[in-house]
């Protein structure tokens, strides 16, 4: 069968619209900050997105278990045509589709979340301000020392999402978002850390708050992704109301060649 690509927005927000909270990153990629990066296929109701605006590219291919078929036969018409490296972020077992053609490395099972319960918020002092692009160096500064290799997209600081505490002019915690949409009702929150030397005072906990209850304000759905094994904040996350929607591997690929 030859590979669809879909260019309706109106078609891949009603089909991901079904499971909000599982495809918020893909919906949020349907906002003009993003849609330009993006490339989209379609088999049926399953759908498949390569995000351009990251290196290497990013394939999202999540579904739920009932329609975890139909995605694994797009994958498979869709492998021919993919990078020769790329990441990827797929429910479980589909990462078997690229066994043949691609070596598959996987980074670890993680977990999306989404706020369920937003009364727990209240139960934090939420602390932190809005950073422009002023504040960058600090930020870039605030990543090496304590998330290094983490993907933060400069143009996000735009949006008005990120929330950080400063001390003097350094930039010690800080919570933002990867995907910020309005138009169509999600986010995800991103690039949430705190400084190594500033770290068991509660500023995680505090920033995030202040960004919930920014976003909160313009959107429907409020998630993230966290690696499963990261004890620390799957607990975080869960005591300010978050709660567990789905598992998804990432993995590195790159094409076999032979």
């Amino acid at each position: 069968m030859v590979v669809r690509a879909e260019h309706d927005r109106e078609v891949l927000a009603a089909l991901l619209g079904r499971d909000p909270r599982l495809h918020a990153y893909e919906l949020g990629d349907l906002d003009e900050f993003f849609w330009p990066y993006t490339s989209w296929f379609r088999r049926g109701e399953a759908v498949a997105l390569l995000f351009h605006g990251a290196r290497p590219p990013t394939l999202l291919a999540l579904s739920a278990p009932a329609g975890v078929g139909e995605l694994a036969a797009l994958l498979g018409e869709l492998a021919p045509v993919l990078p020769a490296r790329f990441d990827a972020h797929l429910s479980p077992g589909l990462e078997r589709v690229f066994g043949d053609s691609f070596r598959v490395v996987s980074r670890g099972l993680h977990l999306k979340m989404a706020l369920t319960d937003p009364g727990r918020l209240a139960a934090v002092r939420p602390a932190g301000v809005l950073l422009d692009r002023e504040d960058l160096p600090g930020l870039r500064e605030l990543y090496a020392a304590a998330y290094p290799g983490n993907w933060f997209d400069a143009r996000m600081v735009d949006t008005g999402r990120y929330v950080g505490v400063r001390a003097g002019a350094a930039v010690v915690a800080v919570a933002g978002v990867h995907v910020y949409s309005p138009a169509y009702r999600v986010a995800a929150l991103g690039n949430v850390t705190t400084h190594p030397d500033w770290r068991r005072r509660g500023l995680a906990a505090a920033v995030v708050a202040r960004l919930c209850a920014l976003l909160r304000a313009d959107v429907d759905h409020v998630t993230l992704n966290v690696q499963a094994d990261n004890v620390a904040a799957v607990r975080l996350y869960e005591g300010l109301g978050f709660s567990r929607v789905a598992g998804y591997g990432e993995f590195e690929l790159s094409a076999v060649l032979g």
